[in-house]
This record gives C-alpha cells, structure tokens and sequence, in this order.
C-alpha cells in the first residue's frame, strides 16, 4: 500500500510500507512524464562504439537507509507526477534520529540524480591495521562501552554526505558507495595525531617509530588534509573507473564529519550545509558555480588559453560584442581585473566568454552550471568541442565549527541539501522553517527532525497546478531534485563528553594537550589553502595561536 499521512503541523507526508501491490500506471508514469533524455549535449560516453558495452560498478537505488526493499518501491519513490516526499521507513536505523527528506525531480532527467549516505565510523587506537571501517547508518548498533576489547580505545566519527548528480546518476552513485572508505583510510593515516601516545605498539614490546614533525599542525589542519585528499582520490577513481565500469556524468559533493568535538563541512559544488539556529542561520559553505567561480575560471583561462580552443576568450565584456560593434570602444575586463576598463572591439572579441550567461544561468564553456565535484572527465564543450574538465576541480571547501566551544541547544541543526532545497529556499527561510517545525513537537518526539525535514522539502517542490509546480506563495517551485538532512548537533556534543569520561584519564589528557587549537568557525580558503580563522583564541606569550 502507499500511505499517504498527515504529521502534527499539517503537513502532507508520503511512506511507501511493505506488502503493498504497485499498480502499473505507477511504473508507466515514471517515463511518460520525462521530456528529454539524461547528458549534456556535449557528453561523450568513452564506451562509446566498443561493441562490450560496460556494466554500472554499482546498480542504481536510493539511500540505504530509507530502506526501500525492491526495485518496486525505487520505481515509485521516482513518479515525476505526484513526486513523493519520501522518508525513511524506520528513523531510529538514523543516527541521533537524523530528519531526512526527498523528492524526485519534476521529469527534467529520467531517474532522481541525487544521492545521500550516512555512515559511522571508528578508528581504533591498539592497532593501525585494526581500525574499523565505515558502518552503513542501517547496520548500526549502540555502544555505550567506547574502549576496545585488546586494552586501546576507539574515537567514533559520523559521517553525513549529499551528492547531486547531473547528466546520468553514475558518478553520484559511485561516491556514495566509495567516498566514506577512502576518507577512512585518510583517517586511519593521521590516527597518531588523533590519538596520539608516546609510542604505538602493534606487537608487544616492538615500538614502531614514526615521523613526528616539528612545527604542531593541530589535528584540525589534518583532518582538513584528509577531506580534501579524499575529494580529489574519489575524482581520480572515477576517472579510472569510467574505462573499466559505465559511470554516467558528474556530481557535487557535500560531506559532515563529526570528530573529536568538532564539526567539520566539505563542499564541491552547489550543494550547501546551514547552521540553524534559534536566533538565525548561519552558512556553513559557499555556493560554487561559474557565477561565483568566475575570476578563478577566467585566470585559469588566462594562464592556459590553450584550453579555449578558438572558440572562446579569457576576457569578460559588459556587453558580449557583436559585429556592428567592431571598432566601437566597450567596457571590458582582464581576469586579473576587478573593475572594468574601456577597449576597442576588435573581430577576436566576438569569441564567447569562458563563463557564458549571468546568476543562475552562466554556464562554463556555455555548457555546463557547475564548477566543483566528481567526475564529467568526458565532457566537452558543446561548441568546437573543447574538454571541460581542466575548468572544473574537485576540490571542497572546509569549515569547521567547534561544537564543544559554542553553546548548543536542541534547536541547533545543520540542514544539508542538494540545489534542488536552495533554488527556492534561501538559508534565513530554511531557518525559518526547520524552527516553527521543530517547536510544533514535543521534545522527546522521535519524528520532529524527519517533519522538518518534509517541511524544507515541502516548501521547494510546492504542489501541482494547472500552473505547474508551485510554492505556497504561489511563486515557480523547484522542478530538480531534492534531498535534505536535518541533523541535531546537541546528541553530539552530549555523546563526546560522555567519550570524553569514558576513555582513561591519562588518554584523556593527551588527547585535550594535542588538541590545544583555535576556537570555532575555521574556513580553509579552497583555492590558496590558506586557513582564514574567523575568530581564534589569543595568541601565547610566543606570538603563536594555538
């Protein structure tokens, strides 16, 4: 049965429970609403003409943890006419109750792009080679008992991630099943900074030496290093994989990790993380896209003009010349410029601009609206064909905020979402709407997350009219994909101070000296990888923060 369900707020929610029978216009509506098929015009499949066509490394699904159990249930969590806002079926498989949310897209690709994993993770302290790997959020088990049985003790993380796919679902698909692995091993690489001790033993009486640099980096700067070594390993694979498996596209990323107190926020791309809280919103990433990348694109181009091929310039006019305006002055700009200068137009001015078009629509290469993620190694330019992967990284931008320094409530959540969310509700009205949600339940109600999240959800898809899909304010919905996280940061903080207690007081004072850095909101500039400290402590005596 498909059971639709009114929450405490009104709000209409949509759960698909088992032992229902599908109906076939479920399964035909699926394809009689998609008006075009998946692929920039400029995407080339490198599988293309090799008569052994590859399989997917990975076959398609939604989110393990939403536990849908057939393809059956898939097929209609994805009907581009009623676009369901799917839940989870049993939120307490969820970390700390975690809301999460999400509807397909109104029919502008054949299959919802998105994808979203949760994981908990440990790294055990005995042992390098022991380190547990990555847990999917449905397998996972309470442990109140944080010290392991061989005498060490394990530091848990969590670790929440979006990725919005575009042109195929394929790159999506394959970070969600991969990018947790890989940023554990980057983990288990700094365990001795995470988890320092005077010597490591993996066998008794035998110390293993280890470099130990001399300048203190902080354990913050390193568990940076591993996210953003783990951005760029996952785009690599992808790269390899896509002659070995059929990898579809590209996407951004969008990954919180909690660790030792802190909560840190990666981003590649136009996904975006927000800290909600009762007085405000606060961003926890920046919006990467050829508007807000321009002069980062327009340098590269500058320093590369090789990568333009003969269609297109470096430069950006404030008006794109025509022919009538060939020997006419016009204001201009280099990409090293901020302002803008006079210059006479001349016939190699009338090359397209590297970013084509302004605010939502500019495009890269006038091809494509997105600059950061995984993947898109094949695309090219719909014009002269000019590879566009050099314009794009995958590089994340990291911020962390200290949980243990700031004062959190059981009103302070972070709410990730795919652009489909951000398209229509900005970060204040999201703010907004998770508040006014949460305060309509009682606090021990497990279900107040996963209500915030429908509503956030909600708020972007709208409802079907004659007009198409519309808010409540009547104004143009969202026709993408959306998908929503709405985490609680209260659970833990609680759950590292009871951590704090439980590991030996010895342990436990090593790790508070090691861990000496500065407070809150941490920002690593994504293109110099300078950290830029929003607010520190004072510096030592010695002039130097910790």
């Amino acid at each position: 049965e498909i059971r639709f369900f009114h929450d405490e707020v009104g709000n209409i929610g949509y759960q698909i429970q088992s032992g229902w029978k599908m109906l076939n216009k479920f399964r035909n509506a699926l394809y009689s609403v998609v008006n075009g098929a998946e692929g920039y015009p400029g995407e080339r499949d490198v599988n293309d003409g090799n008569p052994g066509k590859l399989a997917p490394k990975f076959p398609y699904s939604r989110p393990n943890f939403l536990q849908l159990h057939s393809q059956d249930e898939v097929m209609v969590a994805g009907d581009h006419n009623i676009r369901p806002i799917i839940v989870p079926r049993d939120i307490s498989k969820l970390p700390w109750n975690t809301g999460y949310a999400e509807a397909v897209n109104a029919g502008k690709s054949l299959k919802n792009e998105d994808q979203s994993a949760i994981y908990e993770g440990f790294l055990e302290r005995n042992t390098r080679v022991s380190t547990s790997p990555a847990k999917e959020a449905t397998d996972l088990t309470a442990e109140s008992d944080l010290a392991d049985s061989a005498g060490g003790y394990r530091l848990p993380y969590y670790y929440f991630a979006i990725f919005d796919g575009h042109a195929g679902s394929g790159a999506a698909v394959s970070a969600a099943n991969q990018l947790h692995y890989i940023l554990h091993e980057k983990l288990v690489d700094i365990i001795d900074h995470l988890m320092p001790e005077n010597e490591l033993e993996t066998v008794p009486g035998k110390p293993v030496k280890m470099f130990i640099p001399a300048k203190d980096l902080g354990f913050q700067s390193l568990v940076v290093g591993a996210l953003e070594a783990a951005f760029w390993e996952m785009d690599k694979l992808i790269e390899e994989d896509r002659f070995r498996y059929k990898i579809t596209g590209g996407c951004t990323a969008l990954v919180a990790l909690f660790i030792l107190g802190k909560l840190f926020v990666a981003n590649a791309g136009d996904c975006r993380a927000v800290w909600c809280r009762e007085t405000g919103a606060v961003d926890m990433s920046n919006d990467f896209t050829p508007e807000t990348e321009r002069r980062r694109i327009r340098k590269l181009a500058a320093l590369k003009p090789e990568l333009l091929g003969a269609s297109f310039t470096a430069l950006d006019y404030l008006r794109r010349p025509t022919k009538n305006d060939i020997g006419q002055r016009m204001l201009y700009r280099e990409p090293y410029m901020t302002g803008w200068a006079y210059k006479t137009i001349a016939e190699d001015d009338l090359k397209v601009p590297v970013v084509f078009g302004d605010g939502k629509r500019s495009r890269v290469l006038a091809t494509i609206g997105v600059t950061r993620g995984f993947g898109d190694h094949d695309l090219k330019a719909q014009l002269g064909g000019v590879p566009i992967k050099p314009f794009l990284t995958s590089q994340p931008e990291v911020r962390i905020l200290d949980l243990e320094q700031e004062s959190i409530t059981e009103l302070d959540v972070l709410v990730m979402g795919s652009d489909g969310l951000w398209d229509v509700t900005s970060s204040d009205i999201a703010a907004k709407v998770v508040l006014s949600s949460i305060q309509g339940f009682l606090p021990e109600d497990d279900s107040r997350l996963t209500s915030a999240a429908q509503d956030l959800v909600m708020n972007s898809r709208g409802k079907h009219t004659q007009k198409g899909w519309r808010t409540v304010e009547e104004k143009v919905a969202t026709v993408d994909d959306i998908s929503v996280f709405v985490i609680p940061l209260l659970p833990y903080k609680v759950e590292y101070e009871q951590w704090q207690k439980q590991i030996c007081p010895e342990k436990l004072s090593i790790v508070e000296t090691s861990h000496e850095c500065s407070n809150t909101r941490e920002m690593v500039n994504a293109d110099t990888g300078d950290a830029e400290m929003k607010e520190t402590k004072p510096a030592d005596a010695d002039g130097l923060e910790r």
